[in-house]
């Protein structure tokens, strides 16, 4: 998959002290992708954007856990 095209951001819900940070690129037909933020070279996930869509409402739902 050519990812030369993936506009990254960082997660809104990441903190500012570089830790634990994911970043998602949905600017890709058909594909959302993720990934680590202190390991860029360290893979991508790749998921549709409905599945993505669910996660996300899913996530919103549960909140945060800790």
């Amino acid at each position: 998959m050519d990812l030369t095209g993936a506009q990254w951001r960082k997660s809104t819900k990441s903190g500012s002290n570089g830790g634990d940070c994911v970043e998602v690129a949905d600017n890709l037909a058909g594909v959302v992708l993720v990934r680590d933020t202190k390991d860029r070279d360290g893979g991508t996930l790749a998921f549709e954007p409905a599945a993505w869509a669910g996660f996300v409402t899913l996530a919103k739902e549960i909140g945060p856990r800790g």
